[in-house]
């Protein structure tokens, strides 16, 4: 095993999720050359993964408006794509897609072991299936992991890693103090919105901005902290929605940060509060402490990992989780996040605060 290729089309999340597996195949064989195939947004990070010798982008939106403009230039960008696989010659590919089209592209690609889920019988150009019907009473990290085993690789690490150059925590260091946010002076970051993984249904697992904006407040009163409002520029005008509902004055807005800007904000916090969404494994990626909002989502999961040094808030009613098997239930009450008040999330942060500080951190 001498190339590998890993597979994730997914969000920030999924793949960071996927990053204990390049630690610990590294590990094992520090000669290892590791490729992966990821969405245009998620390589913006996976380019500078020290472990990491190739990334392949595959951007869904952008083949399926080319396919329907030109059935060849979209045949023309498979073989493309197709070819620049080839030309590493990798020994093994591992399917974390769920994708029958990815395991078409790497089964034309020629590379002769492919290990991966077989959900919903997609996974038909693989060679070694593993039966799946969804992410269920573990975290998926621990589920990309035990892939391993198919592989005989001994499992040294379940930490998930966002590298950051010098160059973007400098620019950190730069924007805190242009902010007002000097070396021992308690900075957070809050996300209202929390990703975008979910799409047009991404407000099931937003808490309400109104609630955001008197915890805010409240966390200001209480610690005196610095704090950044945090989002895309698709989330702008809820982030200005949530400011302007309060009493005080945030830090900053920070809606068209890039995303390794973004990570390096949240290196720099001492606490970031986020709805369950790509921002909060970005934060503990990079080790930093996090309160998180889990409405329909298990957080056992999809939650922070590993587990300590995090705290998640969430609504004990028997309706909940209802997110199985990439699915939630029809729901238009969402009580499991309406129930969630300001001081439950208090209690939280304060838990949390009193918390060690992670290794990662110190």
């Amino acid at each position: 095993m001498e190339k590998v290729l890993i597979i994730n089309i997914y969000g920030i999340g999924d793949v960071l999720f996927t990053t204990p597996l390049i630690e610990n195949l590294k590990a094992h064989s520090p000669k290892i050359q590791i490729g992966y195939l990821a969405n245009r947004r998620a390589a913006q990070f996976l380019e500078r993964h020290p472990s990491l010798h190739k990334v392949h982008v595959y951007e869904r939106d952008e083949w399926q408006s080319i396919q329907q403009k030109s059935k060849f230039q979209y045949l023309q960008k498979i073989f493309n794509l197709v070819q620049d696989i080839k030309r590493e010659h990798y020994d093994l590919v591992m399917d974390l897609s769920l994708n029958g089209f990815m395991g078409f592209l790497s089964f034309g690609a020629g590379i002769p072991r492919r290990v991966g889920f077989d959900f919903r019988n997609r996974g038909r150009f693989l060679t070694k299936k593993i039966s799946f019907f969804g992410y269920e009473k573990k975290h998926v990290v621990d589920c990309y992991l035990d892939l391993l085993r198919e592989l005989a690789v001994p499992i040294q690490t379940r930490q998930m890693k966002l590298p950051l150059a010098k160059q973007d925590q400098d620019w950190a260091e730069s924007f805190l103090i242009k902010h007002g946010v000097g070396r021992g002076e308690l900075a957070m970051a809050v996300f209202p919105a929390g990703g975008a993984s979910w799409g047009h249904d991404a407000l099931y697992k937003r808490w309400a901005p109104e609630k955001f904006s008197q915890l805010v407040d409240q966390l200001i009163e209480k610690y005196h902290a610095r704090i950044f409002l945090m989002g895309s520029e698709k989330e702008k005008k809820l982030l200005q929605g949530v400011s302007d509902r309060m009493a005080h004055r945030p830090a900053a807005v920070c809606a068209e940060n890039s995303l390794l800007q973004t990570a390096a904000i949240l290196e720099r916090c001492d606490l970031v509060i986020t709805n369950d969404g790509g921002p909060l494994h970005m934060a503990a990626a990079v080790g930093t402490k996090t309160v998180s909002i889990f409405g329909p989502v298990p957080e056992q999961v999809y939650g922070p990992y590993p587990p300590e040094g995090h705290a998640v808030v969430t609504s004990n009613i028997a309706c909940r989780p209802c997110y199985r098997h990439f699915r939630r239930a029809s729901c238009d009450h969402i009580s499991c996040l309406k129930n969630i008040e300001v001081k439950d999330v208090l209690e939280k942060v304060e838990q949390i605060l009193q918390s060690p500080v992670s290794s990662d951190k110190s």
